[in-house]
């Protein structure tokens, strides 16, 4: 069946020769009935008890083989091709950097089981979502490091990822040095298209580098920036103290997040801001940034065209050979 669906025709025009099948079936048909060939014996009884032979039976057989000769020369004919074709796909990924918050607040359980591990969760399958781009992690809190750099090997950046708490580095929110140190990792890349996704729960408090200062150098490497805050609107259950036993003690707390200096760090780099007020929400973010950076897929479709009339020419000349064996045989007529 494979054969037949890649078959096309060069002349398709042909095939309402198909029409003088059905005219020589009636034709045969109307010259049988007139044929009443008339010969003089003296009696029947000879033939009484004779049966009609086997070949009698078969004799249409010759006009099957006829036309059927007939419908592939037509085939021929219209000229039938098979086509192959292939692509050349080029692709080329995106570098991207997530920069990610792990302050304590960052606990707060307004998500489920908290931010933090709502938002590695929601990153890791927004990695699983991108298999040609090039991923790098960042961490901030108190101060910022490089969890891991830019890499193809996603398997080790979500081990990476899942290794991340909050408490690795000096609490704090350092906005600006994350930012600057997402972008020093980034900014060499030799990919087309450049994003920092990043990641906070509040308001910036420590770090050398003003977070604008760190957007506007994140624009002038073309780095594009998507700013998610991350928090319900309102109190949300946060840890507020350390306990003796090294648990935290939550309360309601305000949720507080510089959106307006959000906003403006994305603006400024080409990018958006967006607020995640739980899980689900926090999932669309991310399907929305995946749907706003494709990666870059070139394709270029080659066909190929390959005369196939052989093997109905063939068969067309067994049927026909064959039919004219018959008739010159076994179906010979006497005069």
């Amino acid at each position: 069946m494979t054969f037949f669906n890649d078959i096309t025709f060069a002349h398709k025009w042909v095939f309402w020769l198909m029409l003088l099948i059905p005219l020589l079936v009636a034709w045969y048909l109307w010259k049988n009935k007139n044929y009443n060939p008339e010969i003089k014996v003296s009696s029947f009884e000879g033939f009484k008890g004779t049966k009609t032979a086997v070949k009698q039976y078969l004799r249409p057989i010759l006009l099957v083989l006829r036309l059927s000769g007939i419908a592939l020369l037509i085939i021929v004919l219209a000229r039938p091709q098979s086509r192959s074709s292939w692509k050349n796909i080029t692709t080329e990924g995106i570098d991207i950097v997530i920069a990610l918050d792990i302050s304590g607040s960052m606990l707060s359980q307004d998500f489920k089981p908290n931010r933090i591990e709502a938002a590695k969760e929601v990153a890791i399958e927004f990695i699983d979502s991108r298999p040609n781009d090039r991923i790098g992690l960042v961490i901030f809190s108190g101060e910022s490091f490089t969890q891991c750099p830019l890499t193809t090997d996603h398997a080790v950046i979500k081990n990476l990822f899942a290794g991340v708490k909050t408490g690795m580095i000096a609490d704090g929110t350092a906005i600006g040095m994350g930012l600057a140190n997402a972008v020093s990792r980034i900014k060499d890349g030799t990919a087309k298209n450049k994003v920092i996704i990043l990641l906070t729960d509040g308001v910036n408090n420590q770090g050398s580098i003003a977070p604008l200062t760190a957007a506007e150098i994140a624009k002038q490497f073309g780095v594009r920036i998507y700013a998610i805050g991350i928090g319900t609107r309102g109190k949300a259950l946060s840890p507020v103290a350390m306990l003796p036993n090294g648990q935290y003690q939550y309360d309601y707390v305000d949720v507080e997040i510089d959106e307006p200096l959000m906003k403006n760090i994305a603006n400024m780099t080409g990018g958006r801001y967006f607020r995640a007020t739980d899980n689900e929400k926090l999932k669309q973010i991310y399907k929305e940034i995946d749907r706003l950076e494709k990666t870059i897929i070139e394709e270029k479709s080659f066909t190929n065209k390959a005369e196939e009339f052989f093997p109905f020419a063939i068969t067309a000349g067994i049927l026909l050979l064959l039919e004219s064996l018959l008739r010159f045989t076994v179906y010979k007529s006497i005069p």
